[in-house]
C-alpha cells in the first residue's frame, strides 16, 4: 500500500523547504498530507489543513491568536490544534507517519505533536536544535527521530537539501517498513540493565513467554524509562515488572539521565498490576565525559564506560530514594508488590564486589518498610537480586495473579 506522510510546518515562511520535502516523498512513491501551523501570513499555495483548521482544533481562531500579541502563546494554540488533528488523522487511517520542520518554535510544537502519536508510528523532526540541551527529557517522545536542519534556517541550498531529502526518505522508508505492536497479544513490560549488571530477565523472559506473554525489556537510561512509562500510561502492558528503578534516584538528584518525574507512576495510575524491585537504586548516572559536579566530590564513583559514570549514593541518600519509591507507589490501585533483595541490588553490589554495602541496602530496606503504603505488598528476601530465588519469587507473584497457564488459559 502507498504510505501517506503528514508534513507540518509554517508554510508562510518555510513554503519552499516544506514543498521540497513533499516533492522528495512523492518522487519516492509516497503520498503526502500537509498542515500549515503558521499564524501571521498565508502560504503561497493552500495546504490540506489550513492554519484556520489548526487554530479551531486548538479551541481558538487565528484572529484570537494574533490578538494575544505573544508568539509563544499563539504557537501553543497551534501546537494543541496540530496535536489533536494529527491524532485524528492517524486514528482514521489517513496518515502513516509525520515529519515536522522547524526552528526552536517549530520544534516546541513538533514535540507535542509527536507525543500525541503511539509508539511505533514513524515521527521525524527536522530541527535547528536537534539533540540540543534545550530539549527536556520528559518532552522527547521515546521513538522520535531527529535530524539537524543544517544550513537551512532561511531558504534552500545544497546543504539543507541533503538534510531534508534524507529525512523525507527516512520517514517514508520507516512507514513502509514499520511493524506495529500487536495490541491483542498481552505484554509484560520489564526494566533491566545489561546481563553484566542484572540477570533476572534471562530466567523471567522465557518463563513468561512459555505462559503466552510477549516480554519487552526496557533499558532504563532516560529514554528507555520514558518509553516504558509512555506504554504503561497507554495501558499497553498486562503487567509490569519494574525491577530496575534507578531512574527514580537519577531524577531525584538532578541527573540528566532521567525519565522525568513520572517514573514509577503510570502503571500505578493506570491500574496495571506491578511487581517492583530496586535494581541499581543506589547509583546515580551522570555523563562520564563531563567534569564531575562538586556535590559528588566525596562520593565513590564507578566508570561504566566513556559515556557513563555512576555515583554511589550514601546511606542517607539511599533513604531518600526509598522514600521517593514509596511516595510513587501510593498511587497504586491494583495488584502491587515490591520485592526487596537484602543481599544486593546489582552485580557490583554482591558480597565481595567493589560496591557492596550491606548497611546501605539495609538503610534502603528499613526506610521502605516504614514508608511503604499498605496497597503495595512488601516482600523481603535473603538473597541477591541476581540469585535464582529472586526470579522465582517474582514469577510466583505473577502466577498467583494470572495463573500458571497464563494467557493461553483465557
Amino acid at each position: 500500500m502507498t504510505k501517506t506522510i503528514l508534513i507540518i510546518g509554517t508554510y508562510d515562511t518555510k513554503d519552499a523547504e516544506l514543498r521540497f520535502l513533499e516533492s522528495v516523498i512523492l518522487d519516492q512513491g509516497g503520498n503526502v498530507h500537509t498542515m500549515d501551523v503558521s499564524v501571521l501570513k498565508d502560504p503561497v499555495q493552500p495546504t490540506d489543513l489550513s492554519k484556520h483548521d489548526v487554530a479551531s482544533a486548538g479551541d481558538s481562531t487565528i484572529a484570537e491568536a494574533i490578538a494575544l500579541d505573544d508568539e509563544n502563546a499563539a504557537m501553543q494554540i497551534m501546537a494543541l490544534g496540530a496535536s489533536r488533528l494529527t491524532t485524528r488523522l492517524y486514528a482514521d487511517g489517513k496518515i502513516d507517519g509525520v515529519i515536522i520542520l522547524g526552528g526552536s518554535m517549530g520544534t516546541d510544537l513538533a514535540l507535542d505533536v509527536c507525543l500525541s502519536l503511539p509508539l511505533g508510528v514513524p515521527k521525524y523532526i527536522v530541527s535547528t536544535i536537534a539533540f540540543s540541551p534545550l530539549l527536556p527529557t520528559e518532552r522527547i517522545p521515546a521513538d522520535v527521530q531527529m535530524i539537524l536542519w543544517a544550513g537551512g534556517l532561511y531558504g534552500l541550498n545544497s546543504i539543507c537539501k541533503a538534510s531534508l531529502s534524507q529525512a523525507a526518505g527516512a520517514v517514508l522508508g520507516a512507514a513502509k517498513a514499520t511493524q506495529m505492536p500487536d495490541p491483542n497479544k498481552p505484554m509484560v513490560g520489564m526494566t533491566s540493565f545489561g546481563k553484566t549488571v542484572l540477570q533476572y530477565m534471562v530466567t523471567l523472559k522465557p518463563a513468561l513467554e512459555e505462559r503466552g506473554y510477549e516480554v519487552a525489556v526496557f533499558h532504563p537510561t532516560g529514554m528507555g524509562g520514558r518509553a516504558f512509562e509512555d506504554l504503561a500510561a497507554q495501558g499497553r502492558f498486562a503487567c509490569v515488572m519494574d525491577l530496575a528503578t534507578q531512574e527514580v534516584g537519577n531524577h531525584l538528584f538532578g541527573s540528566p539521565v532521567s525519565a522525568g518525574p513520572v517514573r514509577l507512576t503510570n502503571a500505578a495510575k493506570n491500574g496495571t498490576p506491578q511487581i517492583v524491585a530496586p535494581g541499581c537504586h543506589d547509583l546515580v548516572d551522570v555523563p562520564g565525559w563531563q567534569p564531575l559536579d562538586p556535590r559528588w566530590a566525596d562520593h565513590e564513583t564507578h566508570a561504566h564506560n566513556r559515556l557513563l559514570t555512576s555515583i554511589v549514593l550514601s546511606n542517607d541518600e539511599r533513604r531518600e530514594v526509598a522514600r521517593a519509591h514509596a511516595e510513587r507507589l501510593k498511587q497504586a490501585t491494583e495488584k502491587s508488590a515490591f520485592v526487596m533483595p537484602l543481599r544486593g541490588c546489582h552485580e557490583w553490589d554482591r558480597s565481595g564486589a567493589p560496591l557492596h554495602n550491606p548497611q546501605g541496602v539495609q538503610a534502603f530496606a528499613d526506610t521502605l518498610k516504614q514508608e511503604m503504603p499498605s496497597t503495595t505488598a512488601l516482600i523481603e528476601l535473603e538473597c541477591h537480586i541476581n540469585d535464582d530465588v529472586f526470579s522465582a519469587k517474582v514469577l510466583e507473584i505473577f502466577d498467583t495473579w494470572f495463573g500458571t497457564k497464563g494467557f493461553r488459559a483465557t
